[in-house]
C-alpha cells in the first residue's frame, strides 16, 4: 500500500531519525545489545538509524503501527503523521506533508 506524502523524503527520514534516537536502547530492534552499538563508530550509527527509520517508514505502509526497540511507531493516516513513541511522557510528531 504505501504511506503518501509531500514533504521531501530526506526530511522525513532526518525527522524519523531523530526521533528514533530518543528511544532508549531503539537498536535492540537490530538485535543489537549495548555493546555492539557502543563498538560502532558514528557514522556506522547514523547509517543504522537512518535504514531504520527507512525500515519504519516501509513497515508503516502496510500496517499501522510498530514496536521500536521499548518504543512504538504509529501511523496517522488521517493527519498524514507518523507518531514516535520513545518513553511515557515524549512522543515525536513526524509530519508526511509540506
Amino acid at each position: 500500500m504505501g504511506i503518501p506524502y509531500t514533504r521531501d523524503y530526506d526530511e522525513i527520514l532526518d525527522d524519523l531519525s531523530a526521533a528514533i534516537s530518543s528511544i532508549p536502547r531503539f537498536y535492540v530492534t537490530f538485535e543489537m545489545d549495548d555493546h555492539d552499538w557502543s563498538s560502532l563508530e558514528d557514522n556506522e550509527k547514523a547509517v543504522c538509524l537512518r535504514t531504520l527509520a527507512d525500515d519504519i517508514f516501509y513497515v508503516l505502509g502496510s500496517l499501522p503501527e510498530a514496536d521500536v526497540g521499548p518504543g512504538h511507531a504509529e501511523y496517522d493516516a488521517g493527519r498524514g503523521i507518523i507518531k514516535i513513541t520513545a518513553g511515557p511522557q515524549l512522543v515525536h510528531v513526524v509530519s508526511l506533508r509540506d
